[in-house]
This record gives C-alpha cells, sequence and structure tokens, in this order.
C-alpha cells in the first residue's frame, strides 16, 4: 500500500472494514475489545452451544457451578464438534473419543491414549463475562483488560428493567455501524411502510450535523431544530446507545445496540433495552410486549418486506428494525462501497472510517492504538421537546 490516495490502494481500504478473521487488521483491531457472544439465558448449568464469532467456531459452556466457559470449536483429536458431547463438573468432553477439556483449554482425558497424550494438548480458550443478559468474551489473547468499555450506567441502575436480545442478519458488520452514524438515515428509513412512534418523534426533517470523537467512542448530533436534538453515544468499536419510545405513556427506553460480527458476511444485532426504576407498572407492561412481540427478526419477514412491501404493524419491537433491514441488506452482503456517492448527509460515515483507518494502521504498525475507555459520566440523550413535555 505504497500509495494510499491511488484508487487501488483506496479499493482496498474500504474492504478492510468488512474483514473479521484473525490475520486481517480489522480482526486483530476487533480482538482488542470485549464482544458480545450469545444471550446470558441461551446456556444452561451443565449445557454447551456452539458460537461464532469473528470467523472463529468456539464452545460456549456453563459449568455445574454455572460459571460461563469458551474454548475452542472442535476437539482436536478427529475435529468433531465439541458442543455435541458432555459437560461434566466444570470441563467439557468430547462426544467422539472423549476427549476432556478444562476451562483452560488443557486436555485432561484422552481415555484411550493415556495421560501421556492429553497432557501435551490444549485448545483455544478465552475469558467470558456474564452482563445485561448477554455473554461478553475477549478473544484477543495475552491478559484480557478490565471488562469496563461495555459498561453503560442506564443498564445498572437498581431496580431498572433490563432484557436482551440477539438477531442474526445475514449482511457484514461494518454496514449496521455505518447505519448507526448517518442520522440523516431516520428522516426517511422509519417512514418506510409508515411512521412508528420513533420516526414521528424525530420527524422527516433533514438534520444539521456534528461530530466529536470522545474517550469512549463518537458524540453523534443531530440537530433538527431548537427543540428537536437527538444525541447517540457510540461506543468504539461497535456498539451505539440511543433511545426511543416505548408503550404510549411510559418512560423512553434506553437500547444499547451492538453489531457484533458472527463472520465477513453475518451479523448478530444484540440489543438491550434498559427502562429506569421506579415505575413497576411500566415494567411489566414492556415485559408482557416483550413476550409478545420480542421474537421477531426481520430476517424471517425478507420477502415481505423486499419484495411485498409489506412492514410489520408492530412499532417498537418490529417497525424499526424491520426499516434497518431494509435499508442495511439493501446494500447485500457486502456493499460495493468503491461505486457509492457519498454527499453531506454522509459526515458520520466518513468520521467512522477514518477512525477505523487510523486504528488499522496503528496495528499494522505495531503501535498502540488509542486506549479507549469507558466515560466518567452518563451522557444525557435528549427527547424532543414536545415529546418530553408531554
Amino acid at each position: 500500500m505504497n500509495d494510499p490516495s491511488s484508487p487501488m490502494a483506496h479499493s482496498r481500504r474500504l474492504r478492510m472494514l468488512n474483514e473479521t478473521g484473525p490475520d486481517t487488521d480489522m480482526g486483530k483491531l476487533l480482538r482488542r475489545f470485549w464482544q458480545p457472544i450469545a444471550l446470558a439465558n441461551s446456556v444452561e448449568p451443565g449445557k454447551s452451544r456452539a458460537v461464532r464469532i469473528l470467523s472463529e467456531d468456539l464452545t460456549l459452556y456453563r459449568g455445574a457451578s454455572g460459571k460461563p466457559y469458551l474454548v475452542g470449536g472442535r476437539c482436536p483429536h478427529r475435529l468433531t464438534r465439541l458442543h455435541t458431547g458432555w459437560v461434566q463438573g466444570e470441563e467439557v468432553r468430547c462426544v467422539y473419543h472423549g476427549w476432556k477439556f478444562a476451562a483452560s483449554g488443557q486436555c485432561t482425558e484422552a481415555p484411550a491414549e493415556g495421560a501421556g497424550t492429553a497432557c501435551k494438548i490444549r485448545i483455544a480458550s478465552y475469558p467470558v463475562r456474564e452482563y445485561a443478559g448477554l455473554f461478553f468474551a475477549w478473544l484477543g489473547g495475552g491478559e484480557a483488560p478490565e471488562f469496563d468499555l461495555p459498561r453503560k450506567p442506564v443498564l445498572e441502575r437498581e431496580g431498572g428493567l433490563v432484557i436482551a436480545r440477539e438477531q442474526p442478519w445475514p449482511c457484514n458488520w461494518f454496514h449496521q455501524v455505518e447505519n448507526s452514524l448517518d442520522a440523516v438515515h431516520v428522516s426517511f428509513v422509519h417512514h418506510a411502510g409508515k411512521a412508528g412512534p420513533f420516526g414521528q418523534a424525530i420527524t422527516g426533517a433533514i438534520p444539521r450535523l456534528a461530530y466529536e470523537e470522545t474517550d469512549s467512542g463518537i458524540r453523534q448530533t443531530a440537530t433538527r431544530s431548537e427543540t428537536n436534538v437527538r444525541v447517540s453515544d457510540w461506543t468504539f468499536p461497535n456498539n451505539n446507545h440511543i433511545i426511543i419510545p416505548a408503550l404510549p405513556g411510559d418512560p423512553w427506553v434506553d437500547v444499547v445496540v451492538y453489531m457484533s460480527p458472527i463472520d465477513d458476511g453475518n451479523t448478530n444485532r444484540f440489543l438491550i433495552y434498559s427502562m429506569p426504576a421506579g415505575n413497576p407498572e411500566a415494567h411489566a407492561r414492556f415485559r408482557e410486549h416483550y413476550r409478545m412481540y420480542g421474537g421477531y427478526n426481520p430476517v424471517d419477514h425478507h420477502d415481505d418486506l423486499f419484495n411485498k412491501g409489506v412492514y410489520p404493524e408492530e412499532p417498537i419491537l418490529q417497525l424499526t428494525g424491520a426499516q434497518d433491514y431494509v435499508a442495511t441488506l439493501g446494500q447485500g452482503v457486502f456493499a460495493d462501497r468503491d461505486g457509492e456517492r457519498l454527499g453531506k448527509s454522509d459526515a458520520g460515515v466518513v468520521f467512522l472510517r477514518r477512525l477505523f483507518w487510523r486504528e488499522m494502521d496503528l496495528v499494522r504498525e505495531g503501535k498502540p492504538t488509542k486506549q479507549w475507555r469507558r466515560l466518567d459520566h452518563s451522557v444525557e440523550l435528549p427527547k424532543p421537546k414536545s415529546v418530553a413535555a408531554e
């Protein structure tokens, strides 16, 4: 990449944004951060499941104690999937020939081979943390950093309501990250089919945009009028924190969204909904509403959305996601960024890409990247004044 301004070099830099494998610049960068990998309630004590994250196949299990562990996806003997075996105590045993592995990845038994073989075998093992209804993993190798950057004060409110949700989408993760830093899309995308409470509150006005790099990521401010200023708290490398309307008359809900790369062509959208304490009736209404409508994934309604223009009626847990799905999946599994025509509305996209290229260049050159850290204060995410007064 001798001349980064050349068309060929720029094309390659655009493709780098999509990549997640362990030998890529982006993959190495993403592995420097705790990444959400699964819903915490998807694994019971003594059970295991397969997970795929950052193009790696892994085994997630809970020991008999309930403690979560993350190890390699395949037994190194004959390469069968390790999650198909048994969890025994705090270890997992392969279904094929009974090789057993500790949470450290160390093989502790190879029944037909003996202790001399077992002691020489080790598979990958990664730290895992449970937080706000999700499992987070550190895939960076070496000692994991403090679990701090992913934390949000709104997810730790005593007596608050927190619900986590998972939606796998068949497109590259960076589509969705760019969508988060594109405030203008709200004026159009979230009026597709119909404008739900979110689209109505933000309105179809074109905003004035401002972007600022913070200690944790990017502050996006979209000003549509003096009484309609929307702020997003985006945390590096793939988390967005916004607020949205909930049920009529109830408090707005904080939504913390992770665009977690499964691999280059698939993304897990993890959404955490948080409602403040002090209103148990509102909590009960939202829980029941989530029970009825929270299982929706627009992937299952692709034909209706793309070929029939039929959008869901439920406006909070279904419509907004379906609208974003049409916009991002409409770009294809991988966006052809070589052929795009960026404009003023894409200031956030340009800001975001430059930030990632800066960090990836540092990774490639073996230099320290920015030490991203959690903000030491809560970020005010204002509602439009007309809504706040209701």
